[in-house]
Parts: C-alpha cells; structure tokens; sequence
C-alpha cells in the first residue's frame, strides 16, 4: 500500500490533505454512469461500486453505500456536518447527508471528484501504482494496456521544476519533466516487479539520447519509485541487466509531481488505431 503525497499536484492536495471542496459541476466524475469501482485517490483502497451511484443533481459524485469498512465518518471542522474521510489514510472525501430522500437507502455520501480514481472493475478492493518513463507515453501506455492486472494508465509529465507544465513547454525542454505514465494495478494479480521487467522489456534501456528516434531529455529512460521496496526492486533488475552485459541507461528517480497530459493524448492508440512506431517487445528476463 502506498501513500502518493509527492506525486499528488496542488489540486488534488488542497482537497485530501487540506479538505477543501471543488466547484460544482467541474469533477470529472460526476456525471460518469461507468460499471467499476470509485478509489481513494491518496492511498488507492476501494471506497465505492459504481452500482451504488446515483444523480443527485448537487454538482457532485453521489453514493448511497460505501464499501463495508473503507469509509469514516466524523463531525466536521464547522461544527454542523458529518466529514467522510477513508479509513486507511485518512485523505478527505466530502461529506454525508441522510434524510434527503434521494434513494431507498435515504443517504447521500457528496465527494469531491479530485479525492477519487475510478477502475472499470467491479471486484477489486486495494490498489498500488507505479510510475515510468520510457519515450513517447503513446507506445508505453499502448503496452502496459495489455498486462492482466493492469487497471488503469494515465499519461503525463513528471520529474520537472514547473507547475501546469503543456505539451508544448515539454517538448521545447523548457520544464525539465519526463513523458511519463502513471499505472494503477492490483496487486493480488500482478506484482511490482513483473511490472518493472515489462518496462524494460518494451523500450530500449540502453538509449541514453531518448527512445528510438525521438530525442530529447523528456524521453529518457526513468523509474520514479514511490518507496524503499519499488527502489531497490528496480536497482536489483538493473544489475541483472548489467550482467547481461547491456549499458543500462535508466534512472532511478523519488517520485514527484505527477501532471496529467492534455486528453487528447490520453489512449492516444486507442483513439486512432495507430501502433507504436518506437516501441517494441524484446524479452530480457527467464520469467
């Protein structure tokens, strides 16, 4: 389990941590009638079933039940209202109302659309994540996709000195981020390391200029590792590349900031039915 304060932008910090609400009508989940499962956004435990949503019409994602035990309840700072929290890591969700009427169940949990991830899976009760850059974030993403146990990607920039970084700024190297893509997996089905092996088996590690024909410092070759065990995980698969007799060039960076790329990049192989032009499979562990 993980906590992601450091990857965590501005945003989604001012609601987990300092328990702020977003405007209404502005989550990108609130109108989402998806079948899956709704996550903590801090610490990536299970909160809510999508079956258990319902339009509340108050600007924000409505639930009527929680999953048993993920969810707090506590009074809030103002004396007035019930603050729902997670149960593990205590990251802010919103608030609860009872006697609204809404449904059956005659109670509403209101959160913030930024305290939460969403997975298209309708069993999965804890999360971890990783974080790579290995070139362009198209080819990456296109090939983490497929890994069983895999349930989310999201592309982005990360390892830089500025706020709100574009597409644009990355790729006149004027932010110092890295294309990179942050990978939400369950855990009881795929681990950490089989991850790590698969990143270095889809891209070059050995490129120190970039990845295949796209040079530049945004992508390069970087591991952001989120604590001791994702970090000596990668550090140990590195020296058996080595002893293979491969120059690895791969970095191994603490996490930072995590900034989310515009939408059109987002499955961007999906979109267009295009394929990885410098991305592709070359096995390099026994298993």
């Amino acid at each position: 389990m993980t906590f992601k304060q450091h990857s965590l932008t501005p945003d989604i910090l001012k609601i987990v941590r300092d328990k702020a609400t977003e405007h209404p009508n502005t989550g990108e989940y609130n109108e989402l009638d998806q079948a899956g499962t709704y996550l903590c956004r801090q610490c990536g435990l299970a909160l809510f079933r999508s079956q258990t949503k319902f339009h509340s019409a108050c600007g924000w994602p409505s639930f009527d039940q929680e999953i048993v035990g993920a969810v707090k309840q506590q009074p809030d700072l103002d004396g007035h209202r019930l603050e729902i929290v997670c149960a593990r890591c205590n990251a802010h969700l919103g608030h609860v109302f009872q006697g609204e009427g809404f449904t059956a169940k005659n109670i509403r949990h209101c959160v913030n659309s930024l305290s939460l991830d969403f997975v298209t899976d309708l069993t999965v009760t804890d999360t971890e994540e990783a974080i790579f850059a290995a070139g362009c974030f198209w080819g990456v993403e296109y090939y983490l996709q497929k890994l069983a146990g895999v349930l989310k990607t999201e592309v982005g920039y990360s390892g830089g000195h500025t706020q709100h970084p574009t597409y644009e700024e990355i790729c006149r190297g004027q932010t110092g981020h890295f294309e990179a893509i942050r990978v939400l997996y369950d855990p009881t089905k795929i681990t950490y390391e089989k991850l790590a092996k698969y990143f270095f088996e889809i891209h070059d590690p050995t490129q120190e200029t970039g990845q295949g024909p796209d040079l530049g410092q945004q992508y390069l070759s970087v591991i952001f590792y989120y604590d001791t065990i994702q970090k000596k995980i990668a550090q140990r698969l590195i020296t058996e590349l080595e002893q293979q007799g491969l120059q690895i060039a791969t970095q191994i960076l603490p996490v930072s900031i995590f900034w989310r790329a515009e939408n059109y990049h987002q499955d961007y192989y999906s979109k267009t039915g295009k394929k990885p032009y410098c991305h592709q499979y070359v096995q390099r562990f026994d298993s």
